[in-house]
Order: C-alpha cells, then sequence, then structure tokens
C-alpha cells in the first residue's frame, strides 16, 4: 500500500495542521416533519466515513448540508474559515469549449493565477535594461517569492499529477486534449471526480463515486482513497468499496446516527451485537422492575411496610431505563386503483392507411370512437 501511494501521490501534502469540521446538534426537517435532529459529530484526519442508511434516511441532505449548500434548521457547523471543502455532486455543468485535461486543472486556480503573474514579471525583466534600479531590484525580488510560493503549492508537479489522476480514472493519454462535450455524463463525471482528488481538500464529500467506474477504476479510486490525509465522507451502495476505504461508519436511522470506528461490515455485526446486548440487559432490567414493582404492591397493604415501600418507589424512579436501537422497518406502500370508469376515447386513430399488393383499400383515415357511441362502418 506504500509503495502505491507514492506512486499516485500528490505533490505537497495536506497542510500538517488539519481543519477540523465539527457538526454540532444538526436538525433538518422538511414540510415541518424532522428527517433527523440532534446529530453531533466530528470529522478529523484521517477518517473516511461511509454515511449509510436507508433510502430517504437523509444521507444526500446530510452531505449538501456539509457543503452548506443547505441551511439546517437547527445546530450548527463549526470549522477553521481556511478550511477547503470538495462535493462530488450528481448534477455537474461544464464550460464548453475546454478539454478534459483543461477542466481538470481549473482545480488548481491558485497555480494558475500565479502563472500568469510569474509570465508578467518574465516579460517586464525581458524589457527592462536598468538593470541597477530600485524597481528593477523589487521585480527580481517579486519573482522570487512567486517562484518559490509556486514551487510550495505544487506548480512543478501538477501537470503530472493531473496525467496520472486522469489515467487512473480510466482516460487515455490521447483522450486528454478532447472537448469534454464530446463525453458521455459518465465521463464527465469522472473528469468532475478526478478535479476534486487533484484540488487536496481538507474534506471531501463524494456521493455514490464509483456509479460511472470500471472496476480498474474502482480499485485505483480505493487505493487513493485509502492513503488521503484529509477526511472523507462516502455514500455509496457499494458495499465492497465502503468496506475497502472506509475506517469509520455514520448510520442515519429514525433520524439518529449511530457513529462507530469500523467499515461498513465489520459496523453491521458490532451493531447487532450491541442491539443483542441490549436487549438481553433490557429484559433483565425489566425482570428487576416487575420484582420491585410486587413488592410495592405487597408492602403498601401493610402499614408497618410503608416506609420500606416508598423507598422502593424513589429507587425504582432513579432507575435509568435502557434503550434499545431501532431498526427502520418503515417500507414504501404505493397503490395504483383500478378505474372503473374507462376513458371517454375508445379508439383513436390518425393517417391510417392499409394495402393488399397493389390494391390500396385505405388512405388517410382519422377516426375517433368515443364511449357510448355506436358506429357504423
Amino acid at each position: 500500500m506504500q509503495g502505491f501511494a507514492t506512486k499516485v501521490g500528490l505533490g505537497p501534502a495536506l497542510t500538517s495542521i488539519f481543519r477540523m469540521l465539527n457538526v454540532h446538534n444538526l436538525g433538518v426537517s422538511f414540510g415541518g416533519v424532522p428527517l433527523f435532529e440532534g446529530i453531533s459529530f466530528r470529522l478529523g484526519p484521517g477518517d473516511r466515513v461511509g454515511l449509510i442508511g436507508k433510502n430517504g434516511a437523509g444521507k444526500s441532505t446530510m452531505l449538501k448540508v456539509l457543503a452548506k449548500d443547505i441551511d439546517p434548521d437547527q445546530g450548527s457547523l463549526a470549522s477553521d474559515k481556511e478550511m477547503s471543502l470538495g462535493f462530488l455532486r450528481q448534477d455537474i455543468d461544464f464550460e464548453q469549449g475546454r478539454t478534459v485535461v483543461e477542466e481538470a486543472q481549473q482545480a488548481f486556480v491558485e497555480i494558475k493565477a500565479l502563472e500568469k503573474k510569474l509570465e508578467t514579471v518574465n516579460q517586464e525583466l525581458a524589457e527592462r535594461t536598468d538593470y541597477e534600479s530600485e524597481s528593477y531590484n523589487q521585480l527580481m525580488i517579486d519573482l522570487n517569492d512567486l517562484q518559490h510560493r509556486y514551487e510550495i503549492i505544487g506548480g512543478y508537479n501538477y501537470q503530472g499529477d493531473t496525467e496520472r489522476i486522469l489515467q487512473g480514472l480510466g482516460f487515455k493519454r490521447e483522450e486528454f486534449g478532447k472537448l469534454t462535450e464530446t463525453f458521455s455524463g459518465g465521463w464527465r463525471m469522472r473528469i468532475e471526480l478526478a478535479k476534486l482528488l487533484l484540488q487536496q481538500n481538507d474534506v471531501l464529500l463524494l456521493d455514490e463515486p464509483t456509479n460511472h467506474l470500471d472496476i480498474e477504476s474502482i480499485i485505483w479510486l480505493e487505493h487513493f482513497l485509502s492513503s488521503y490525509p484529509g477526511a472523507v465522507v462516502i455514500v455509496s451502495h457499494d458495499k465492497m468499496f465502503l468496506d475497502n476505504v472506509t475506517n469509520r461508519t455514520i448510520e442515519i436511522v429514525l433520524g439518529r446516527i449511530y457513529d462507530y470506528n469500523k467499515p461498513y461490515s465489520k459496523y453491521l455485526l458490532l451493531r447487532d451485537e450491541i442491539r443483542e446486548q441490549q436487549l438481553a440487559a433490557q429484559k433483565n432490567q425489566e425482570k428487576h422492575i416487575q420484582h420491585t414493582e410486587k413488592l410495592i404492591e405487597k408492602f403498601r397493604a401493610k402499614a408497618s411496610k410503608a416506609s420500606m415501600a416508598q423507598s422502593l418507589i424513589k429507587k425504582l424512579d432513579r432507575i435509568d431505563r435502557i434503550e434499545v436501537d431501532q431498526d427502520d422497518n418503515a417500507v414504501m406502500s404505493i397503490r395504483f386503483p383500478v378505474s372503473v370508469t374507462p376513458g371517454k376515447v375508445v379508439v383513436e386513430a390518425e393517417s391510417i392507411g392499409k394495402n393488399y399488393g397493389q390494391k390500396e383499400v385505405l388512405r388517410e383515415i382519422d377516426l375517433m370512437i368515443e364511449r357510448g357511441t355506436k358506429p357504423l362502418l
């Protein structure tokens, strides 16, 4: 794995001071009905989270809240103002006229801006002859500063990084110069994914990233994300992909979350074990409560035992009732009633023609038969 990470790794790594993202008491409702509420968690360096749940549980909504595409109804998101976040959305819109490489390299906004500044400074230096002047000396200082910054942010590596990422996602070198509009939606999604991977964001949100990838590209992406230094949150129906990439699972169930530092399949096993333990503990507690209630009823009947009954009642009130994690067993029920009354129009024909060999018997016939009519043919 280390060898592979060296091969696909980008130029400069993410800043060593990782910018956390804290989610506190988050809630979202639609039409007054809560989708989820009171949700809190933290994303830290190296977290690769599988965000799971039934369809409609709120996974995609959670990604949109984290990306600040939609505002929560309650709670807050807290992060360093310098934190960068990338979101692989299902709907993308490219500017026409760009090649595959040009679109992918839209990830390098600062590098491209520095290239223009360097070109301007170098051009001015080439035209100047006042080598001893203060302004010429300042230009040299500016050039040195620009070159230093350019090197720090990977200016000498980004073209090679772009090629490696695109090839990893299935593009052939001869396709780099083709216009993005000549590719299908699935291949344009790969370009968008390449752009996000090249940005090296602090937090990366991926909504079904394997939908349009072949097996070779999926394997490549698994290796890439496994060594990603920032935080990654993935929504995917690809269970094997989640197992191979994630080290943490957050499940949304009935508006709550269950958060464990386990990949998908191990989390499911752990969740079942925890639920069985909860059921056993709840059963034992219920037996204890029933026994205590019987004692209370027994002692209440005797005046000499009244104080003992009150003591047991207070003890019972202080018991912290064990709750068992709920499963979301809701199913969608759709019913299409059969219409008893048929439509008004029974038959409608337009421009009907019929031939028997060379003999034409019908030509350009328009016909409509409505319910209740008795046409004579």
